[in-house]
């Protein structure tokens, strides 16, 4: 982790205030329970019901007072995504009282971090993973990164690192293609990142997630064209598919 920062750099009381006073667009995704119409299933299929996770933004400012998000590495041992970068976080379980919460949850198991040391301000427009989870990220501020050791679970996680927040809304370092999916076209952005010898990918959710991120907290879009979509979910289990 970088160190604590010295010196000039961004207000976090004011970026706090700022950001709880975010609101985002209503999710496609997130339909009311009055608006699922109570259907006994058809021949053809159960009716689909995607399953919710969350991902921590977790923000802190740098030795230089720039603001800075904590990413993983994913265990290459997974059975998805395995090796990628990632921000901490997973699927919703039962006892989450919400977003918030299973984000919180699964940061503390993936990389030790406290929830106490984090200030919830935020939740972000939901996105649709390859696999049909609705994502729902959550910016939180840890006030003190000398206060957070990481502890890694290894079963999970193989690495963790930082980076500028502020590099997803800048075409330097980035790679992009054009695709279509669920007949919707979308843009996949990659960035890399040099620390040391290591050379991290950061791409596809994770990217799509930290370009919105940095839109929302620096108040502009990106000096690059951003496609997003939004895709239509199946109606029933049959029609699922994941991304290509």
């Amino acid at each position: 982790m970088e160190g604590a920062a010295e010196g000039p750099g961004v207000d976090m009381e004011a970026l706090i205030s700022r950001l709880r006073l975010h609101r985002p667009a209503p999710s496609l995704y997130d339909p009311s329970p009055a608006a699922t119409p109570n259907l006994a299933a058809p021949a053809s299929g159960e009716l689909f019901r995607p399953r919710r996770a969350a991902v921590l933004v977790c923000l802190f400012r740098g030795a230089a007072g720039e603001l800075r998000v904590l990413l993983t590495k994913r265990s290459s041992s997974l059975s998805t995504h395995s090796g990628e970068v990632a921000l901490p976080g997973g699927k919703a379980e039962e006892g989450d009282a919400d977003d918030a919460a299973t984000a919180l949850r699964e940061s503390q198991e993936e990389i030790g971090l406290d929830p106490a040391l984090v200030t919830i301000v935020a939740s972000l427009e939901h996105f649709l993973s390859k696999h049909l989870l609705v994502v729902v990220p959550v910016v939180g501020i840890l006030s003190d990164i000398q206060a957070f050791k990481p502890v890694l679970n290894v079963a999970e996680v193989d690495d963790i690192f930082d980076v500028p927040l502020e590099m997803f809304l800048k075409d330097e370092n980035r790679t992009s293609e054009e695709l279509e999916w669920m007949g919707q076209a979308f843009t996949l952005h990659r960035f890399s990142y040099d620390k040391g010898n290591q050379k991290y990918i950061i791409w596809g959710l994770t990217a799509g997630i930290l370009i919105h991120a940095a839109s929302v907290v620096y108040q502009r879009p990106p000096d690059f064209t951003e496609k997003r979509a939004q895709f239509n979910l199946p109606k029933y289990s049959k029609d699922c598919s994941s991304m290509p």
